[in-house]
This record gives C-alpha cells, structure tokens and sequence, in this order.
C-alpha cells in the first residue's frame, strides 16, 4: 500500500496524472431503476411491499419472533399495509429476511 501511494505521489509530482474530459455524448442520458427481486421498506404508519419481476410472499414477524401478517404480492406490484409503531422482521420466502421499522 505504501508503494502505492509513492508511485502515484511521483506521478502527480512529475506531472503525470492528468484528468482526461468525457464528452458529453458519453453520459447516459437517463438513468432507471428497474426492480427485478422483491424488497420491503417501513414508513410512516406502514410497511411497504414491493413483489420484483415474479409474485412474491412476505411473512411478517414481531421482534419476538410471532407472525403477525403474510403478505401476497402479484408480480410487478406494490402493495402497503398498515402497522403499528415498532420493530418488525420480515422475511420473503427463503431469499432473505431484513428488520424493518415503522415510524
């Protein structure tokens, strides 16, 4: 790491790092987001449920480990479902489990 950081102190000292300018043609014009797995996000009074490219199910569970709801959702939508204030895991299917909080 050491000898990194010399080397490219030598080069900027002699002159040797130079910025290069990108056209503007080279930048994308528009970026999009495009949701391709299923995903979940609290918010203000609710949690939100977003199903990816496939139908989806989200088991959700109290911090004490008890389901509190199961939730469907189609492909391609999304769906918001009202809680209470607090702590949840949520887990969909076998692919992940994520804590979630509800404001």
């Amino acid at each position: 790491m050491k000898r990194l950081l010399y080397i490219v102190t030598c080069l900027v000292a002699m002159g040797g790092l130079h910025a290069v300018p990108v056209p503007d043609n080279f930048l994308p014009q528009r970026v999009e987001t495009v949701a391709t797995g299923p995903a979940a996000q609290g918010a203000e009074g609710r949690i939100v449920f977003i199903a990816g490219n496939s139908d989806a199910t989200f088991n959700v569970y109290s911090i004490t480990g008890q389901l509190v709801k199961t939730v469907r959702v189609s492909a391609d939508q999304r769906v918001s479902v009202d809680f209470q204030k607090g702590f949840y895991i949520v887990r969909c299917g076998n692919q992940w489990s994520r804590k979630v909080v509800v404001r």
